[in-house]
């Protein structure tokens, strides 16, 4: 019985996965217009404080963050032996 209820649960999940979804996309226009828009909305003091809140950084905290997180992957990876990005390491092996 429940052998029967998993071959068809497999069988509709790989049914289901086998077919391509829709997706959409478009162009976004940019230009000076557009940009200087989303520039005089984002130095109102009522924005800065509401995306504050919800943790965006004025300056650029969080590209300082993904640049240091890069750099030590790929260090790690320099030290464990897959890559040689770094002259100033030695690999483990």
């Amino acid at each position: 019985m429940y052998s029967r209820i998993r071959h068809f649960v497999a069988g509709v999940l790989v049914i289901c996965l086998a077919l391509p979804l829709p997706a959409q996309a478009g162009m976004i226009r940019t230009d000076a217009g557009g940009r200087d828009r989303v520039n005089l909305l984002l130095e109102r003091a009522d924005v800065q404080s509401r995306l504050q809140a919800y943790g965006v950084s004025a300056a650029g905290e969080g590209i300082i963050g993904a640049l240091l997180i890069v750099f030590i992957v790929l260090l790690i990876t320099d030290i464990l032996g897959f890559t040689k990005v770094f002259p100033f390491t030695k690999p483990v092996k």
